[in-house]
């Protein structure tokens, strides 16, 4: 699976919210499927994100720059949470 096609099928087919308030409302609001951080996310978000028992968490192995990139936006994304991941087949990161 290429992560990043899978990232942007995602965010073109499905639903997908960028951010990391935006991200945390969806967590609480308990409709993340999956959540994924870029490796350079803060260690104090990545701390409420580990306190998280019902949501799936996927690090990105790149920076904040480079995951927003991936998304297909001109900005950094730090954090996103997967609603709906519509085509594609990025919440099989789950299973594996």
């Amino acid at each position: 699976m290429d992560f990043n096609a899978s990232l942007r099928k995602a965010i073109k087919t499905g639903d997908v919210l960028l951010g990391q308030n935006s991200t945390a409302e969806c967590i609480k609001d308990g409709k993340a499927q999956m959540v994924v951080v870029a490796a350079n996310c803060p260690p104090t978000y990545r701390t409420m994100l580990n306190e998280q028992n019902d949501v799936y968490v996927h690090t990105f192995e790149g920076s904040s720059m480079q995951l927003g990139k991936a998304c297909g936006k001109p900005f950094m994304v730090s954090a996103l949470a997967i609603i709906s991941a519509g085509e594609s087949d990025i919440i099989s990161l789950k299973r594996a």
